[in-house]
């Protein structure tokens, strides 16, 4: 497997326009998403990790991207969303540590401004 074939090139065609890159096999032909999922399961078991879904990463890059404080438009943009809602909707999740960091900015705020 590895993207977008030898030299740049494979028989993705219309596809790889589209979307910019593909997974392919070593023979430069798109890989059947079957077999995505099993090498991916097989990957896991050798590393001793708990089965998940190939496309359950892109939740878990979207989520760890967010608590990184990287721009939810910047996450849209990597993920191939058309509209922001879909991203900040389906794959983004508030996480403790960002809510503690409103709070953390909101005292801030309220500290610099003192009552009269």
């Amino acid at each position: 497997m590895g993207w977008g074939g030898r030299r740049g090139r494979c028989s993705c065609g219309r596809w790889r326009r589209r979307h910019r890159a593909c997974l392919h096999t070593t023979i430069g032909t798109p890989i059947n998403p079957t077999n995505m999922g099993r090498h991916f399961a097989d990957i896991l078991r050798r590393a001793g990790l708990r089965k998940i879904r190939f496309h359950d990463l892109r939740h878990s890059c979207a989520s760890l991207l967010l608590d990184q404080g990287v721009d939810l438009i910047v996450i849209k943009e990597l993920l191939g969303h058309a509209h922001i809602s879909i991203t900040a909707d389906t794959y983004t999740h508030v996480g403790l540590r960002l809510q503690r960091d409103a709070f953390d900015r909101m005292n801030t705020a309220l500290d610099d401004h003192p009552n009269p």
